[in-house]
């Protein structure tokens, strides 16, 4: 299976996170205020998009935000090719620290990267998140 990364445009990010994260939503529910600021990742396999993350940089910390893979491509491993890129970009990015708003069921696999789970929990639309970070 031939994969690849590549900076997309912020109209191909929405359609993915629409469609994983908040389908029952309206599409604007996943659009973020300052997207615009982003870096916004796509992973391919064959041609055909398949999973996203989009990456924003301030000072020297970075955020990765509405990281989503199709649900006919979960548990393959692409979600991992993605991220492990956006690692690598951070640390080349000599970035001192890396997070997310993970949802809590999810932090185990967060915690394969070198994530560790802060005592900063809340709630959005019904579901738990925690942050997670890496210290570089």
């Amino acid at each position: 299976m031939e994969h690849k990364i590549l900076e997309i445009p912020l109209n191909d990010v929405i359609k993915i996170r629409h469609e994983v994260m908040w389908p029952k939503k309206p599409i604007d529910y996943v659009r973020l205020p300052n997207d615009e600021k982003g870096r916004h990742f796509g992973l391919f396999i064959n041609n055909e998009l398949v999973s996203v993350i989009s990456l924003f940089i301030e000072n020297s910390e970075a955020q990765f935000r509405k990281f989503a893979t199709l649900e006919k491509h979960q548990g393959k491993g692409h979600g991992t090719i993605l991220l492990n890129e956006i690692m690598t970009i951070a640390e080349k990015s000599k970035l001192s620290k890396i997070w997310c708003n993970a949802r809590v069921e999810k932090s185990a696999f967060y915690e394969k990267f070198g994530m560790q789970a802060t005592d900063k929990t809340f709630e959005k639309g019904g579901i738990m998140y925690v942050i997670m970070e890496k210290v570089f």
